[in-house]
């Protein structure tokens, strides 16, 4: 029976996801919000005995090998600092991120695409300052005009955002789980309500 549940966990690629820790930095922030940064439990078990992360907190189940048990770690905070990029790549998903997932012309959420607003067959470029998240009716009623063409306006203007802008607006989108043990580490330095 044992053996039976261990293949099915081995092959069970839902077993593998179960039971992530929350990743911090060595200032006890996650390394990042959005996403969240989890690691597998295997990870957070390997790390933890390479010495490379303190376990702060952990879940009820343990996993053996014929000399050790442990428990499976839920939080772990990193030994060593990591410096948070201060570039901000010009992903499709950063981008999103920063238009908080919302038409920058009507505020629709849901299925996105990108629109450049100077549009590029009239000399606009594919930049921070120039590319907005739009849902796909107000990107086909925009076409290649100009906003004044087309009657649509901005909600606000693009601009390239900051890597902490970025962080704070991934805290705004918490992952569809949240373990209990993580909800202490993720809102730390928030605002406490009276």
């Amino acid at each position: 029976m044992e053996a039976d549940f261990r293949t099915t966990f081995v092959r069970d690629p839902a077993g593998a996801r179960q039971n992530p820790a929350l990743v911090l930095n060595a200032d006890y922030r996650p390394l990042s919000y959005y996403p969240l940064s989890l690691w597998p439990w295997q990870e957070a078990v390997k790390a933890a005995f390479l010495d490379r992360v303190t376990i702060i907190a952990e879940y009820d189940k343990v996993v053996r090998s014929p000399t050790t048990e442990i428990r499976i770690p839920s939080v772990v905070v990193l030994k060593e600092y990591v410096k948070p990029q201060k570039r901000v790549a010009f992903t499709r998903f950063n981008l999103f991120l920063r238009d908080e997932f919302c038409c920058q012309y009507c505020g629709a959420k849901g299925d996105l695409t990108f629109d450049h607003v100077v549009p590029r067959s009239r000399g606009g470029i594919t930049s921070w300052e120039n590319v907005v998240a739009a849902c796909a009716q107000c990107n086909l009623r925009k076409g290649s005009r100009s906003l004044r063409a087309s009657g649509l306006s901005l909600r606000r203007p693009p601009r390239q955002p900051s890597s902490e802008e970025l962080r704070n607006m991934g805290r705004k989108f918490p992952p569809n789980y949240l373990h209990e043990s993580w909800v202490d580490f993720l809102y730390w330095d928030a605002e406490l309500e009276a």
